[in-house]
């Protein structure tokens, strides 16, 4: 197998490692913030629903924000408390809305690998499609860069689109290879994605497929399923 381009592997390796840490980088209440809410946000933090209805009743503001522009809704759905997003949305809280780093509840529930929260989101009006975090790009490819195959599946049946382009040039299937490990997560990833009909042509800037990728980084498993879309 051809050795890949020693520059073009470090480059690749500086971008998977800001990405990497910028997915990562959905910055969750601290304790500190967490211990100064009041009103809203302190109930969706401790999940307390008879708080939240009792408060929105008092008409308090459903999509009050904090420092970093999380509503009380982003801040439920950051500490995965499910019956408080729930009662949130019912409540008229925007369920699309995104935070000051451009995240909505979806792309929340993706990054941490909550697939059961994601399926809340989509089921409640939070929409697959939104186009989230500073690259542009979508609650899928988010997931699929980290491996969540679960919170893929669930993006899938929510019909997220599967060939959206961030503005790095890349799509879920071609991020689940740049910036994946090869691994069984990231292969049932990618597998999920091929099965769904993701287009596997689509090169990135510099002209290479996600089967390019992977033959660069000797991915076997992942380079004989990506030869099964160049085929189709």
């Amino acid at each position: 197998m051809k050795k890949p381009n020693f520059s073009v592997v470090v480059v690749l390796a500086l971008f998977a490692l800001a990405i990497g840490n910028s997915a990562q980088a959905q910055v969750p209440p601290s304790q500190a913030e967490a211990a100064g809410y009041t009103g809203l946000h302190a109930a969706a933090w401790a999940g307390d629903v008879a708080e939240i209805r009792r408060l929105a009743a008092t008409s308090a503001e459903i999509d009050a924000t904090d420092g970093n522009g999380r509503t009380p809704l982003h801040v439920a759905a950051f500490a995965s408390h499910e019956p408080a997003v729930a009662a949130l949305v019912e409540l008229g809280a925007d369920a699309n809305r995104l935070e000051d780093d451009k995240y909505d509840i979806i792309t929340i529930a993706a990054v941490a690998g909550d697939a059961e929260m994601v399926r809340l989101a989509t089921s409640i009006g939070g929409n697959s499609a939104n186009v989230t975090s500073i690259y542009d790009g979508t609650a899928l490819i988010a997931a699929s860069h980290l491996g969540h195959a679960e919170v893929v599946q669930a993006l899938i049946d929510a019909k997220a689109p599967l060939d959206h382009i961030n503005n790095l040039g890349w799509t879920a299937l071609l991020e689940v290879v740049i910036l994946g490990d090869g691994g069984p997560r990231h292969l049932a990833t990618a597998r999920a994605l091929v099965a769904a009909g993701a287009d596997g042509t689509i090169a990135d800037r510099q002209g290479r497929t996600p089967l390019d990728h992977a033959r660069e980084r000797g991915y076997t498993e992942m380079i004989a399923l990506l030869e099964t879309v160049q085929k189709r």
